[in-house]
């Protein structure tokens, strides 16, 4: 009989984590407690805001793909507007303040190179307001790794999506919240804010053929990383030594369990990772191994000070 035993918040996270829809009397099941018990612990953590919503990982990768752009901004510690601001960007998925000559990094995901276009002027419109004006674009030019997801280990897709496609997966991935969504909550939202009817068994087919293309990678839980122990996060710039070997040097730093997030950028510094450590000096140790390969020239580090959209839903080691 399951015992109402103390389960940890990183246990409790890394269950909650599943390539389709999340049972919870199965989650229950395998950590040995009642279903009861689990939402008991659900509810405690989200007080202490440890955890929030539930959302989805999707595959970069989708026909048409989706666009990484980060964004290096300037700003005064006077101008907290510029903040919210960017907050109104739907597109926004990250936000840090960041040590170096730049304060903030921002990671937008745009549906498509329009989807990037069209929201160039309001991001520009933005920026207008700002005392310094200064602030950059770094486009991604190919995906290695999101969400501690290894893509190259995922399998290719043949599924190319339409317009009701991409608003079933932002509804799952924004629109969902202490609960997961059902069919009928999908098909109401799609009622609501799109004026669009859909019936329940075309959205249920439509999210079933997205998991088994590999579309949606998986179902999460954000959650809080610091309150769960990783106390460092940097935004890390690497550059090899022979730029021919970049896919060679990207596949070793895939198997990082400290890199959660690794892109392919058109700079000189041609790979940026986003890497977590749980203390520090674990930073140290991250740093020396990938020089030890002796394919790499140098790097560049940003230490990210204050995660401002602080929730996350990267995979756990």
């Amino acid at each position: 009989m399951p015992q109402n035993k103390l389960i940890s918040p990183p246990k409790i996270i890394k269950k909650l984590e599943n390539t389709s829809k999340i049972k919870f009397s199965k989650v229950a099941e395998d950590l040995d407690i009642t279903r009861v018990t689990l939402q008991n612990r659900m509810t405690n953590l989200r007080e202490k805001q440890i955890i929030s919503d539930f959302t989805i990982t999707i595959n970069p990768n989708i026909r048409p793909n989706l666009k990484y752009v980060f964004m290096e901004i300037k700003t005064n510690p006077k101008e907290p507007f510029l903040v919210n601001e960017l907050f109104e960007i739907p597109q926004l998925k990250i936000l840090d303040g960041i040590l170096g000559e730049f304060s903030l990094i921002a990671m937008f995901i745009f549906k498509d190179l329009g989807d990037f276009n069209n929201s160039l002027s309001k991001i520009d419109s933005v920026m207008a307001y700002s005392y310094f004006k200064k602030y950059q674009f770094i486009e991604t030019i190919k995906i290695y790794k999101i969400n501690s997801f290894r893509l190259n280990t995922v399998k290719s897709i043949l599924k190319d999506l339409d317009e009701n496609d991409f608003l079933i997966l932002k509804i799952l991935q924004d629109k969902q919240t202490s609960k997961l969504l059902s069919t009928y909550e999908i098909k109401e939202i799609f009622k609501k804010d799109y004026k669009i009817t859909i019936s329940q068994s075309t959205i249920h087919k439509r999210i079933k053929d997205m998991e088994q293309e590999g579309v949606i990678l998986n179902y999460s839980i954000r959650f809080n990383p610091k309150l769960i122990g990783y106390k460092g996060k940097f935004y890390v710039r690497i550059k090899p030594k022979n730029p021919a070997k970049y896919d060679t040097i990207a596949e070793n730093l895939e198997n990082s369990e400290y890199i959660t997030d690794l892109f392919r950028i058109g700079e000189q510094y041609g790979l940026l990772a986003i890497v977590r450590v749980k203390e520090i000096d674990d930073y140290g140790t991250f740093i020396k191994n990938i020089y030890d390969t002796e394919d790499i020239e140098d790097t560049f580090t940003n230490f990210a000070l204050d995660e401002l959209k602080p929730f996350t839903n990267f995979t756990l080691f």
